[in-house]
C-alpha cells in the first residue's frame, strides 16, 4: 500500500514579513492561518492559504537562507482570465494571459481553453513569482 504524500507547505523568502502578509491578504485575497512566533528568539511565522488550496505558502523572520524574490511557483486556476481580472482589481500587478503556440508565447488563452495551456504571471512585493496555470476540467477528466 502506498502512503500518501499532501503538500501542505511552501516556504518563500520575504524581506519584510508585514509586507507580505499585507499583499497576501489585502492583494492576493489568501487567508490568514497562522502568525506566530514558533518559540526562538527573532522568529516569527506567517501561514497564508490561497482560496480553495489544500496547501498554504508560508514565510518569516530567522527561518530561511534563500534569497528574498528567489521562489518561483504555480497556481492551477479554472478560469486564468477570471483570476487575472479579480487579481488585478486586487491591486496587483499581473502579466496579461498568454499562451504556446509552435514553441512561442501568444497573447490570450489559449483558442481551445486546453487545459494546462493558458497562463498568467504576477510577483509579490519581493519579487517572488508565481505563474497561474488554466485547468478548466478535474484531474482525471480529458480536456475540453
Amino acid at each position: 500500500m502506498a502512503v500518501d504524500f499532501e503538500l501542505e507547505l511552501m516556504w518563500i523568502p520575504v524581506s519584510d514579513v508585514d509586507r507580505a502578509k499585507r499583499f497576501y491578504l489585502e492583494q492576493a485575497g489568501f487567508a490568514l492561518l497562522v502568525d506566530i512566533p514558533n518559540g526562538l528568539p527573532g522568529q516569527r511565522i506567517v501561514q497564508v492559504t490561497p482560496p480553495g488550496s489544500a496547501c498554504s505558502i508560508g514565510f518569516g523572520d530567522g527561518g530561511n537562507p534563500a534569497k528574498s524574490g528567489s521562489q518561483q511557483g504555480l497556481f492551477v486556476v479554472a478560469d486564468v482570465v477570471a483570476a487575472r481580472d479579480e487579481l488585478a482589481a486586487r491591486g496587483v500587478k499581473v502579466g496579461e494571459v498568454r499562451h504556446i503556440i509552435d514553441g512561442a508565447w501568444v497573447p490570450g488563452p489559449a483558442p481551445d481553453r486546453a487545459d494546462y495551456m493558458s497562463f498568467v504571471e504576477f510577483s509579490d512585493p519581493d519579487g517572488n513569482t508565481w505563474l497561474l496555470q488554466e485547468r478548466r476540467g478535474r484531474p482525471g477528466t480529458p480536456n475540453r
